[in-house]
């Protein structure tokens, strides 16, 4: 069965557009992310996925692709949907956030920066929510402001 992932953070993204709000993406960094590593810190990097900030912004079920500037210069960015923590509108704060599994510690990062565990933890200003464990049976639905 396909995640409800790419379709939720689709969602929000359309909803802040119709609401006229900034999307902001927070995302945890690995190498299987593809951003500039000097704008990741501890981790993470947050990124401005607003319609007037992107360029052939694309959101498919595998990965959220687009180019952007950074520093006044335009950069590719590739973010498989996995690595995606949350997507929330910048103005007031509403979203959703997602778990995201953790990579090895000692991974290689995309331009050979080693990451380790204290750059594996996210920030505190966007983690996701811990999900309690519950047992099995009917699903739970869990809101999020």
């Amino acid at each position: 069965m396909k995640s409800t992932k790419p379709y939720l953070i689709r969602a929000i993204h359309e909803w802040c557009a119709d609401q006229g709000f900034t999307a902001y993406l927070a995302v945890k960094v690995d190498a299987t992310t593809r951003v500039p590593r000097e704008f990741v810190k501890d981790g993470e990097i947050v990124l401005n996925v607003g319609i007037e900030a992107t360029h052939q912004l694309s959101m498919g079920n595998e990965e959220i692709t687009f180019q952007a500037r950074f520093g006044g210069r335009a950069f590719p960015v590739v973010v498989p949907i996995e690595r995606v923590a949350a997507i929330y509108a910048r103005e007031n704060g509403e979203g959703m956030a997602f778990e995201v599994t953790e990579t090895p510690t000692g991974e290689v990062g995309i331009e050979g920066d080693t990451l380790d565990a204290t750059t594996q933890e996210a920030s505190s200003s966007v983690s996701p929510a811990p999900t309690p464990e519950r047992p099995s049976g009917r699903p739970v639905l869990t809101r999020v402001k």
